[in-house]
């Protein structure tokens, strides 16, 4: 869901490319990161071993773009005797706010698994075309990917919307991520474990976890004009070691509350070099989000 995610690169190409974000953007080992994806790759490879295999997702964008990446896998092979099904929901009965599978208890879980469907011709094409699209330089695919009929994969199409969202505003440079975080800072001086679970509730759709959120709201304030001051805990604390920033606190700068109010531009002020999928967001060719017409557009230096 992060990162980039280019066409056209070879096995060894894609493993290196996410491997380096991944290290990069979670401060890991690169070599750790591609054994991780080696092995993950490895355990999809061992279908065959089996009479069935099940996918279990849920209906936010991170889950629908990890599944049409897995679609997208799965229908450059064949499956042979293996049958391929699918279990994706965006609701449980008598769970209010339902955010994702990990809410259920092993009880609630089981009941689901009879909901299963053997995973169709449709949803396999729909979800090639889709990662296709995701993968693309040229955004404008998914835009025109959501015109069409998506209705074989239910959640996919508002999911995508969400996506496009996540683009540069037109009125002041950032995605719809880092907006509803700075108008959560803009009330008070707020520490991430509360912070985090109010952009939860206000923007649940995404699936974003902590670690997903922390650099989103790295890039605000390890900017060249920093949009918010993050204040850590002390080097001696036990909080400050891999999952520090849980005990971090956030305040809007000067900048902050200008971008915020569209009087400032983030990207003229601070530059921007970004990945969404296959586009890759750099200062003379940024493509944006216009919240009025709900489309896409490009400005080019």
């Amino acid at each position: 869901m992060d990162g980039p995610a280019p066409g056209g690169l070879s096995p060894d190409e894609w493993l290196e490319v996410r491997a380096r974000f991944l290290a990069e953007a979670y401060e890991l080992k690169v070599e750790n990161c591609k054994n991780g994806l080696r092995e993950q790759d490895a355990w999809l490879r061992r279908f065959s071993e089996h009479d069935e295999t099940i996918l279990w997702f849920e209906h936010d964008l991170f889950c629908q773009i990890n599944l049409i990446y897995s679609l997208d896998w799965f229908s450059k092979h064949s499956m042979g005797k293996t049958r391929l099904s699918l279990i994706c929901v965006g609701e449980f009965p008598g769970v209010e706010d339902f955010r994702g599978l990990g809410q259920l208890t092993g009880e609630q879980l089981t009941s689901l698994f009879d909901r299963r469907h053997e995973v169709t011709d449709a949803e396999l094409s729909l979800a090639a075309r889709t990662w296709a699209a995701y993968c693309s330089s040229d955004p404008q695919e998914i835009s025109r990917l959501i015109d069409e009929d998506t209705s074989a994969m239910p959640f996919l199409g508002h999911a995508l919307r969400l996506h496009l969202m996540r683009f540069p505003s037109v009125k002041n440079g950032l995605g719809r991520v880092e907006n509803t975080a700075l108008e959560i800072v803009s009330n008070e001086a707020i520490g991430f474990k509360s912070l985090f679970p109010r952009f939860g509730k206000a923007e649940p759709v995404y699936g974003m976890g902590d670690s997903q959120f922390w650099c989103a709201l790295k890039r605000l304030g390890q900017a060249k004009d920093p949009l918010i001051t993050i204040s850590a805990p002390a080097d001696d604390e036990p909080a400050f070691k891999s999952n520090w920033y849980h005990n971090a606190s956030f305040e809007l700068t000067e900048t902050g509350r200008a971008v915020l109010a569209g009087e400032r531009d983030f990207i003229a002020t601070n530059r921007i070099d970004l990945w969404f999928g296959g586009v890759h967001l750099v200062d003379d060719a940024v493509w944006r989000w216009d919240e009025h017409s709900g489309r896409l557009t490009e400005r080019r230096a």
